[in-house]
């Protein structure tokens, strides 16, 4: 059976004054995992799940030989306590495990330096295979700096270092690609201050981190970063209080109606004519209502936006 299963596009009519609109609809690939080789599931997954952080892992073996590899199967999962987990998984090729993982068993120490653009070639270098006991740090010109509560040592260049103990490791399968969670709680945090704001906070520009998206490709993320107000303490009013015509509008996105959905109240009546007389928009067509609506969202006149649309 051929798991990539394509499917035809089917579409609706509907008319809108003497013009008629179809809208197509096209139905994704189908792919069941156990009817996909592992690699190819491996790189669907790699490519989809993106951008991801990188946790880059400095560890000690029973003999005290360092070791320094990236992971990008990482992410936070608790602030009290403080826990982070990444995932050497098994290589797809071979079902061979990583040193970061057997050091981290018979340890039970890490250290997960972040990754910002300074550094992003040197922790690719040193991803390369080098046979056990060869010391990553010195293949990549990084540096070592000692760890004050575990043995690993931490990378100085790294804009924040996170000392951890492995509170446990939970394998995910015993073939390859299977992965393996290091969960870690942090004893102790690292913060070079040059990337710290006046409040004291780690400021998204200036420590420029990198992430890992599918195949050779990287996301620098002061080059990616946009801003998204979060929701309201207090309740917004939700995209089913716009009016209908602006919900199916062809030139209002749904990013548009988010920020309009995210307004604690919609301005009232006599708000609306006062502005369509200031305005001298009493004779605007529809799609040229949504026109300067969208303009005023663009510019973050939301009440204005919404002026329009009540009209």
């Amino acid at each position: 059976m051929d798991v990539f299963q394509y499917f035809a596009c089917s579409g609706i009519g509907f008319s809108r004054g003497n013009t008629t609109f179809e809208i197509l609809f096209v139905r994704p690939v189908k792919i069941d995992p156990k009817d996909i080789k592992t690699a190819q599931l491996h790189g669907i997954m790699l490519g989809a799940v993106q951008p991801r952080p990188i946790a880059f892992a400095s560890t000690v073996d029973a003999e005290g030989r360092v070791n320094l590899s990236p992971y990008s199967f990482f992410n936070v999962f608790s602030a009290n306590p403080p826990v982070m987990i990444f995932s050497p998984a098994r290589r797809v090729r071979d079902n061979t495990i990583k040193h970061t993982l057997v050091n981290a068993q018979n340890t039970k120490e890490v250290v997960i330096n972040i990754v910002n653009y300074e550094i992003v070639q040197q922790m690719s270098l040193s991803s390369t295979e080098y046979a056990e006991g060869v010391n990553e740090f010195e293949k990549s010109g990084l540096t070592e700096v000692p760890s004050e509560v575990v043995k690993p040592p931490r990378v100085a260049e790294s804009p924040v270092q996170f000392e951890c103990k492995v509170k446990e490791v939970v394998e995910l399968g015993q073939e390859g690609g299977a992965g393996n969670l290091i969960i870690c709680e942090v004893v102790m945090v690292h913060v070079n201050d040059a990337v710290l704001d006046d409040q004291g906070k780690i400021d998204p520009f200036k420590i420029d981190t990198v992430a890992r998206m599918g195949g050779n490709w990287y996301c620098r993320s002061k080059d990616a970063m946009f801003e998204v107000p979060k929701p309201l303490s207090s309740l917004g009013v939700g995209v089913d209080a716009i009016p209908s015509h602006a919900r199916n509008s062809d030139v209002l996105t749904g990013n548009d109606l988010g920020k309009l959905g995210n307004v604690e109240q919609v301005p009232d009546q006599e708000e609306v004519i006062a502005f369509a007389k200031a305005e001298q928009a009493y004779d605007l067509k529809l799609e040229e209502k949504h026109m300067r609506a969208k303009e005023r969202i663009a510019k973050g006149e939301l009440l204005e936006a919404w002026k329009y649309l009540l009209l």
